[in-house]
């Protein structure tokens, strides 16, 4: 049997931490192992209790959810730690500095109980999560934005065509299993060319592997709504 995914809560509404309480620990593959109100504590409690993904606010007193979510990704031995923010806020601009700062997905607050729990199970798998809706508006302002990211570019060269191809489709949001199907590979193959490609470019997770492949039009931009 495989062990519980270890979820702390971070969100200055005592409320609303209660009611993500519930949620979790009412599934059998998912467990609260903390709670926290402010960042700092989130930090903390973090660095204590090593979960698998935290469910972080962004609006929190003292150091905010971004912050918090970059304090995390900076530290090496918070590796395997996973943030999925969440948000009353549906603004690009929030998404694309939560994933700046090293969070693995994107979620609105008022999203159905069903999609959270399994954002927080893809989350916790290494795959990236945003929201329906956000994507195409996302990846259009990542492929805009003026600022350097910091991957590698010359470790485009490391790929080979079949890694290019498989972070084109990461690109355009389709999950391991949606690549592998497409590809007709096996599901374990598809990851093991989605890891070897986040390696080879410095990304810590899919999300900053969608954000380079579009700020280094690895794959087109998409063509603009309306």
């Amino acid at each position: 049997m495989t062990d519980a995914v270890r979820v702390l809560i971070a969100d200055d509404e005592a409320l609303i931490r209660a009611g993500f309480r519930v949620l979790v620990d009412g599934e059998p593959d998912l467990t609260v192992v903390g709670e926290a109100a402010d960042g700092h504590t989130a930090l903390e409690l973090t660095r204590r209790t090593r979960p698998d993904v935290v469910l972080m606010d962004i609006r929190m007193p003292g150091i905010d959810g971004l912050a918090a979510t970059r304090h995390i990704a900076a530290d090496p031995e918070l590796a395997g730690v996973h943030v999925l923010i969440l948000t009353t806020f549906d603004h690009d601009e929030y998404v694309v500095e939560a994933l700046a700062a090293g969070a693995a997905g994107f979620l609105i607050k008022n999203t159905e109980p069903r999609q959270l729990l399994n954002g927080i199970r893809l989350v916790a798998g290494g795959e990236a999560l945003l929201s329906p809706g956000l994507t195409r508006r996302l990846v259009a302002k990542l492929a805009d934005r003026g600022t350097e990211p910091r991957l590698d570019p010359h470790a485009l060269r490391q790929l080979t065509a079949r890694e290019r191809e498989i972070v084109g489709l990461v690109a355009h949001g389709l999950s391991n299993t949606e690549i592998a199907d497409a590809l007709t590979i096996s599901h374990a193959t598809t990851k093991t060319h989605v890891s070897r490609a986040m390696t080879k470019l410095g990304a810590r997770d899919r999300a900053q592997l969608v954000a380079f492949a579009y700020r280094h039009r690895l794959v087109a931009p998409p063509e603009p709504e309306g």
